[in-house]
This record gives structure tokens, C-alpha cells and sequence, in this order.
């Protein structure tokens, strides 16, 4: 993630500071999150959306005093992980007993897959609900629970490989999950 960041600044200068400022916050922003959150794996979520709003504000991050910059970072760590907070409680879970629509072939390896899905953690088992069964891209599941894109991809590669390594525990060993 840092070379990303890193390649969207234009200047040595800027590329320069960013790097002390990771260098000096990254655990910072991480530990703030986690307060917050209590998850390790939405706190890297928090932290990661932290870091792109810095680059998106990154004209008045980087004109602060240094002995300024580390309160901004810590707030705006604080405000990425109640914003994950806020999308979660306006999130509504499918009702246990929604029939998602299915294919008729493979009805009972698909019944199993919807299951296991369901008893992922809710900010993985949301998406990947909306991804898998309904078939939605990921920038209308960004727009529908008002997250952004990159969360949306990032919680999909998560709760597909909790769902890989479940099924690995079981026995199945195919790629396609």
C-alpha cells in the first residue's frame, strides 16, 4: 500500500514527508483503530482508508507544523473507524430465512455455499452476500452501504478466503470460491 501512496504524490518532497509520516504514525493509526473497532481486520481496513484520506487532503496535511500532524492523523484515524462505526449500523442483514435467488443445477452445493457465507463475520458475510448471490459490482455495493470501492475489494478477497479455507477444512480443494 505504501508504494501506492507514494506514486499518487507528485514530488521527491512530498514523497519524502509522506514516508516520515508513515514511518512515524503507521502503528499509531493502527492502535487508534483497533480502540475503536476491536477487530484487527477492519482496523487495517480503517487504517488503509486513513491513509487515503491524508493523500486526498495531503495540500493542508502537508502544510501543517510537524508538531501539528500527528493530532490531524490521530483524528483522522479516530473518524475513519466511527464512519466504518456508522456504515454498520445502517447496514440491514438479509432476514435468516431469504431465499436468494439460485440455479437449479447444484442446488444443494449452492444452499452449502450460502450457508457458509452467512456465518462469516457481518461486514464480510453483508458483502459478499451482495457480491456472490445477488451479483452486484463493487461499486454498487460502495454506493449501497456507503463505503468506499477499495473496502469493498479488499473486504471481498477477506471473506472469500474465509470461505476458501473453510471448505479446505472440509475437504473440497477447488480454486473457484
Amino acid at each position: 500500500m505504501l508504494a501506492i501512496c507514494l506514486a499518487m504524490l507528485e514530488t521527491e518532497e512530498d514523497q519524502r514527508r509522506f514516508l516520515k509520516l508513515y514511518n512515524t504514525c503507521e502503528k499509531k493509526i493502527y492502535a487508534v483503530a483497533l480502540r475503536v473497532l476491536g477487530d484487527p481486520g477492519r482496523a487495517e481496513d480503517a487504517a488503509q482508508q486513513t491513509w487515503f484520506q491524508l493523500l486526498k487532503r495531503w495540500d493542508r496535511v502537508s502544510a501543517l507544523p510537524w508538531s501539528e500532524t500527528e493530532g490531524y492523523v490521530v483524528t483522522a484515524a479516530k473518524n475513519c473507524a466511527l464512519d466504518i462505526l456508522r456504515t454498520d449500523r445502517r447496514t440491514v442483514a438479509f432476514p435468516e430465512d431469504w431465499d436468494p435467488p439460485a440455479r437449479e443445477e447444484h442446488q444443494e452445493e449452492y444452499d452449502y455455499l450460502v450457508s457458509l457465507i452467512r456465518a462469516l463475520p457481518e461486514h464480510y458475510r453483508r458483502i459478499l452476500e451482495l457480491k456472490c448471490v445477488e451479483e452486484r459490482s463493487n461499486r454498487e455495493i460502495a454506493r449501497r452501504l456507503g463505503i468506499s470501492e477499495s473496502t469493498v475489494a479488499t473486504r471481498v478477497l477477506r471473506g472469500r478466503a474465509m470461505l476458501r479455507d473453510r471448505l479446505e477444512k472440509e475437504g473440497y480443494h477447488d480454486d473457484a470460491v
